[in-house]
């Protein structure tokens, strides 16, 4: 069942209950209560970025002690994927995205005994808001009208129903088909990470490596985005933040030999993951990305078989531009998989569709929310039913 009907259905009143509502409206507010209610709706949160550089930053940060994490996850140890939080939290999340598909689907058919042309163009008009994009809306529109027109669906119910099951075959149908394992024999697992400035690069590098750590690896970040300024006292404090050993050092000018020297410290210490950071770049910047391939091909001549993956920091809040943006990072290196961040503060979460069904790249982490835990893996069923406002079961 849909929570917008739910809610639509609710919002129903007899006339007895609208008098009570008028007659209570000259109550006094009890303070406590008030206070109470302003207090449950405050949730902390923590800074991602940090707020100040190291006055001296090193090449290699020292390990400093830090208190142990606050409740853990249970953890798989074969793949390292903690399981999925509970889907209520992502609910929160994804209110905004949400909002702007269901808002107002409720009394679009609430009431209604079949299927017509104007819920199907009402639901197009709604999913290309949401940034769905054009092409895999009018695909979704298409099977769900056939459908309909074989009698596979017969009321409006069923249909919202039949749009959950597209959209969740959509996003499924390029994840991969297990966990990938970022425990390599022998060497580190190595991870770059790239995309533009501001779209919250670092600042996933620095959540990764929290996660990372809660699983009981050893991590180590290179700091190779040398373009940037700050940038890499950025990293070398996310590096004391979570324990985490940082290669790289401010006024280093050769982003390439910094990884170089990573992936050789990395196979030394005997690391089980390494994340590079690379220059935040814009798309048609043809030098800047003419060296983010040479930083990888470097980095496959320190270790053949690496890097493992190349991951593209999408901020999902400037909709069909990020499709834009994967598009021709696809094309300068091969890209493995997505990070799509910033998802609870935009209505327009629906672009992952449409990178999924061009591109056909795995969205591997979401960020929804400050906080380091709130970058979390991507489950399509689970967000599909927080955009969908789709109770599961």
């Amino acid at each position: 069942m849909f929570g917008f009907l739910k809610r639509k259905k609710r919002k129903i009143q007899t006339p007895e209950a609208d008098n009570e509502a008028i007659a209570g409206e000259d109550r006094p507010v009890n303070d406590a209560a008030r206070e109470a209610e302003s207090a449950d709706a405050a949730t902390p949160t923590e800074e991602t970025e940090p707020s100040a550089a190291p006055e001296h930053p090193t090449a290699v940060t020292e390990k400093a002690p830090t208190p142990p994490p606050a409740k853990r996850q249970p953890t798989d140890t074969t793949s390292g994927t903690e399981k999925p939080q509970g889907s209520g939290s992502l609910f929160s999340r994804l209110a905004k995205t949400r909002s702007g598909l269901t808002e107002g689907l409720g009394d679009l058919f609430l009431g209604k005994k079949q299927i017509d042309d104007e819920l199907l163009e009402e639901l197009e008009t709604r999913l290309i808001m949401a940034d769905v994009g054009q092409a895999t809306t009018a695909a979704l529109i298409d099977e769900l009208t056939r459908e309909v027109n074989r009698k596979q669906v017969n009321d409006p119910e069923h249909l919202f129903e039949s749009l959950w099951r597209l959209m969740v075959q959509r996003l499924e149908a390029v994840q991969p088909p297990q966990p990938i394992e970022r425990r390599q024999p022998g060497r580190p697992h190595v991870m770059v990470v790239c995309g533009i400035n501001g779209g919250g690069k670092t600042t996933s590098i620095g959540k990764l490596a929290y996660r990372f750590k809660r699983q009981g690896r050893e991590v180590m970040l290179a700091a190779a985005d040398t373009f940037r300024a700050a940038a890499v006292e950025q990293l070398i404090h996310w590096g004391e933040r979570n324990d985490v050993r940082v290669i790289g050092e401010p006024g280093r000018g050769d982003p390439a030999s910094v990884a170089f020297d990573a992936v050789t410290s990395a196979k030394a210490r005997g690391s089980d993951i390494l994340i590079v950071d690379t220059a935040g770049r814009l798309h048609t910047q043809s030098g800047l990305m003419d060296e983010l391939g040479k930083l990888i091909r470097v980095i496959g001549k320190a270790e053949p078989d690496a890097p493992d993956e190349v991951l593209l920091v999408i901020d999902a809040s400037i909709g069909q531009n990020g499709l834009v943006q994967a598009r021709q990072f696809n094309q300068a290196v091969k890209l493995t998989g997505l990070i799509v961040t910033k998802l609870d503060g935009t209505a327009k979460g629906g672009i992952v569709f449409a990178i999924a069904d061009e591109l056909g790249l795995p969205i591997h982490f979401i960020g929804v929310g400050e906080s380091s835990e709130d970058l979390r893996p991507f489950e399509p069923a689970a967000f599909v039913d927080a955009l969908l406002d789709r109770q599961p079961g």
